[in-house]
């Protein structure tokens, strides 16, 4: 069947806006490219009539140069009209684009809106304010709590007016700052150096020098010439 009657031709594909804006900026380009040799061509044409002089020639390359220019203006009114469409179907193309966001971003947020109905069915508001109402409660007893244990003892028979004086003293006198525990261990070493003389030994050279007699102080300073005298015959044998 398909040798007598053939195969049918594929569908081509519809044209999009990407694929229109493409080709319309590829022609652009093209067009650019055109103008762009024109003008090579015009300078050189104006480059001749400059250095020629009137005459048939010269009339040529003017008629040449005229031949160029028209075409190049052709050219710029037909990039000028390409230029317009390839804008407007650019706007179109951003239209397009934002009201696909848009879409995406009403179903999401009619997906969250659910989502936020279903999660406050869960919660009621009554219940949170409970709670912080005992939560309150139980820092304000906590409160109590910790100044309950740092409450002082014995403090109630405590004159303000006597410490105050005490404290004006110490002021004035800074020695008084020592305390009773300083004063205390001071104490105890000067009790415990403090030893009855009767139970303390003499040494042996104290007791040595209390048994000889006294000296006369003339007889002292005699006895070490003579000590002297009698050293030196010694040395001299």
């Amino acid at each position: 069947m398909n040798r007598l009657f053939g195969t049918a031709k594929p569908k081509a594909p519809r044209p999009t806006l990407d694929g229109a804006t493409k080709s319309l900026g590829d022609r652009g380009s093209e067009l650019d490219g055109r103008i762009r040799q024109l003008d090579q061509e015009l300078g050189r044409y104006a480059e001749q009539m400059r250095k020629m002089k009137p005459g048939p020639a010269k009339a040529s390359i003017q008629q040449r140069a005229l031949r160029v220019l028209k075409q190049k203006k052709m050219y710029e009114g037909q990039r000028d009209k390409m230029a317009s469409t390839q804008f407007n179907m650019e706007q179109v193309k951003f239209a397009q684009d934002s009201m696909v966001d848009t879409v995406a971003t009403v179903s999401a947020m009619k997906d969250a809106n659910v989502a936020l109905k279903k999660q406050f069915k869960s919660i009621d508001v009554n219940q949170v304010e409970d709670l912080q109402d005992d939560m309150a409660d139980l820092l304000e007893q906590s409160d109590e709590i910790q100044s309950a244990l740092g409450r002082s003892y014995n403090l109630e028979g405590v004159d303000e007016s006597a410490l105050e004086d005490e404290l004006r003293a110490l002021e004035e006198d800074p020695s008084l700052f020592q305390s009773y525990e300083e004063s205390g261990a001071l104490g105890a070493q000067e009790e415990a150096g403090a030893v009855a003389d009767y139970l303390t030994l003499p040494s042996a050279e104290t007791a040595k020098a209390d048994a000889l007699p006294a000296v006369p102080e003339g007889q002292a300073a005699q006895q070490p010439a003579a000590a002297q005298t009698q050293a030196a015959p010694t040395a001299a044998q």
